[in-house]
């Protein structure tokens, strides 16, 4: 049991960084902001994050349902309403969206690509809203239908762009992108997603197209299924209670996905407590390495060595690339999995690195230790000055999870989950109840 300091501690941290979603929002649309830097534009991966912590708003009286649904409405409304074709301009094409979207006028912004996985993240949080608003109020009824009319357009198949697995996105100026969902990551949520479709779905052998490509490794003692990124353990958990259900894959290995994001979670630990880099900072208590900005690119000489810092990168372990960059908004979302751990590496970056401070949506979104920052910065090492949705969904929705299980309950109620994971032959646990 959680002594009361630390409820207090995650409900405060819950409540700062919901504020994102509150403030960083064009009102009129739904879309939310991708990063909180000038002439940024909205990230579709960002909005479906906020759809699904509309619910846990409500819950915690972060908002009241009316203006809950107001706001999931306008976004749903928007998605169905705007522009889909092959047009350089638009929306989105085939039911999926681009990457970035201007927050005015909701057009592809940066001639970024059309993402499956984005369009995914967008599509579970307007089921995850779909399923709470579920009152006889006529504009609650109106998200559901609509949420179910932006799932059902999806065309999974064309993803798939006549291959065995589903592409990265597609472009109006090139056509589809060279890149392919391979290896263990965050897209377990887009194949359920895909599978589980009524109108497109994709074939049950592309499940198995992307698991073949699956590594399994034993670090620091753990044997676990492979992904560097922290995120990666972490993103279809948000939605998937993945308890004590297994597919083919798993039933072999003897573990499910949640179990394996457990161990993720502690080779992160046991990374930094060897800190074979040598960084600063890296221990017990001070880890956390995903996908993130960093100080760079920059090359430094500090205390003799030659150290290479990059931007934003997929940073993860324990093959790197690290160059001594944590998020501690990972380490609070792996709270499901590990929170003996986890609520003692908040507890560090709320005392003792001081990430809440002189910072208005709960944690920095990165820091650096061995990289001295700017001159005459408050903190003596290199903090992002920016936050990103991406970052902040996740904080929201996993510590809810771990207090009462609110968005895998919801979701266990959705029948595209549930019939994605069957088709995934995904069996036991809750599963088998339903």
């Amino acid at each position: 049991m959680m002594e009361h300091q630390s409820i207090d501690q995650l409900r405060q941290l819950q409540r700062e960084t919901f504020d994102y979603f509150l403030h960083e929002v064009n009102p009129a649309n739904g879309l939310i902001l991708d990063k909180t830097a000038p002439n940024w534009p909205a990230s579709i991966a960002a909005t479906g994050l906020a759809l699904a912590c509309y619910p846990v708003a409500v819950e915690r009286g972060l908002m009241s349902r009316e203006a809950a649904v107001t706001r999931a409405l306008a976004t749903v409304r928007f998605f169905l309403d705007s522009p889909q074709g092959p047009d350089a301009d638009a929306t989105g094409y085939k039911g999926f969206y681009y990457h970035f979207l201007d927050m005015v006028t909701g057009r592809r912004a940066w001639q970024c690509e059309l993402s499956t996985i984005d369009s995914a993240l967008l599509l579970a949080g307007a089921l995850s809203a779909a399923a709470y608003f579920d009152a006889s109020d006529a504009r609650e009824r109106e998200i559901g239908e609509i949420a179910d009319a932006l799932y059902r357009r999806a065309d999974w198949r064309w993803a798939l762009d006549g291959g065995a697995t589903v592409t990265h996105g597609w472009k109006p100026e090139s056509g589809f992108l060279e890149y392919r969902w391979e290896g263990y990551n965050e897209a377990l949520l887009l194949y359920v997603l895909g599978l589980g479709s009524p109108t497109h779905p994709l074939p049950k052998s592309s499940y198995a197209a992307w698991t073949s490509t699956y590594r399994w490794e034993n670090c620091y003692g753990y044997e676990y299924l492979y992904a560097g990124p922290l995120f990666t353990h972490q993103l279809s958990h948000v939605w998937i209670d993945f308890r004590d259900i297994q597919d083919t894959y798993m039933r072999e290995k003897g573990i499910d996905y949640f179990e394996n994001s457990r161990r993720a979670t502690h080779v992160q630990r046991a990374y930094a407590v060897a800190n074979p880099r040598k960084f600063e900072g890296y221990r017990e208590c001070c880890w956390g390495i995903t996908a993130s900005e960093g100080p760079g690119p920059a090359t430094l000489k500090l205390k003799g060595i030659q150290r290479d810092f990059y931007d934003y990168v997929d940073r993860g372990v324990p093959y790197g690339p690290d160059d001594g960059t944590l998020a501690p908004w990972a380490v609070a979302a792996s709270l499901p999995f590990a929170p003996d751990i986890v609520l003692q590496g908040l507890d560090y970056c709320i005392h003792q690195a001081r990430l809440k401070m002189f910072n208005r949506y709960g944690f920095k979104a990165a820091f650096n230790p061995t990289h001295p920052g700017e001159s005459g910065n408050p903190y003596g090492f290199w903090v992002s000055p920016w936050h990103f949705g991406l970052n902040q969904g996740p904080i929201v929705l996993m510590i809810e999870n771990y207090q009462n299980g609110l968005l895998w309950d919801l979701m266990r109620s959705c029948p595209y989950i549930v019939e994605g994971l069957r088709r995934a032959d995904f069996r036991g646990g809750w599963l088998s109840a339903t």
